[in-house]
Parts: structure tokens; sequence; C-alpha cells
């Protein structure tokens, strides 16, 4: 993907990240959040935070992930979790996908975090 134009590299992270929240909600995850971190990081440029309502759908969906993205072209890059499935992290390089139990979400609060470190940011990068 790296030796592609710009346009080309953008539209295939917009159709891959479409496709993982497609895999999601075909396995009935719930409460997506995107968040587009570029400006962040330089680990990502997405990360897709879901719930599930049970450590065995937390699985599923991962599962269900991992196996479209494939089919596109897109293997994971690696996988955490899995063996409890409270949280589940798929690595899919350009994009990081959580799926989590509504307890554990609720606990860590990635999008809280993740805002919260947007809006430092921005604000010590204004005080330069």
């Amino acid at each position: 993907m790296d030796n592609q134009p710009l346009e080309t590299q953008a539209i295939d992270l917009e159709k891959t990240k479409l496709a993982v929240i497609d895999a999601i909600e075909d396995i009935k995850g719930f409460d997506i959040s995107v968040m587009d971190v570029r400006a962040l990081t330089s680990l990502a440029s997405y990360m897709i935070v879901a719930s599930a309502s049970s450590s065995r759908q937390t699985k599923a969906i991962a599962s269900n992930v991992m196996e479209k993205l494939k089919e596109l072209g897109v293997p994971a890059r690696g996988t955490e979790g899995e063996r409890e499935g409270e949280w589940v992290l798929v690595d899919l390089g350009d994009i990081i996908v959580h799926i989590m139990l509504p307890t554990t979400r609720a606990y860590y609060n990635l999008e809280q975090l993740w805002g919260a470190a947007e809006g430092t940011r921005s604000t010590s990068a204004s005080k330069a």
C-alpha cells in the first residue's frame, strides 16, 4: 500500500474502515466509535472501538473482522485478548480495532483518553 499514490491509499483506507464497521455490525456489535488518530500517533490512522454483549461475542466479532478483511487482502498483523474475551484487539496496521464488553469499555474509556490526548496536543501545539 505504501507504493501507491496518496489518493489511492486514502481510498483503500476508507474502504478498509467501512469493511471493519460492516464486519462488526454483521455480528451485532454495537456502540461503534471511529477515531481518526493520525494527528496523535504514527501507530495507526484509525482506532475503532465497539461493544459486545458477551465474551463469546467479542471473539466472534474479532474473528469476523479478521476473516472479512483477509478476503479484501488486509491480513491482521496480530490479535490480543482472545482467550479472555473481555477486550479483544485486532491490529490491521492502519486500523486498530478494540472490541470490548461494556464494563471493560467504561473502565478504560478509550474515547475519552484519546480525546483528552487530542485536546492536550492541540493546546500544547497552539502554545508553541
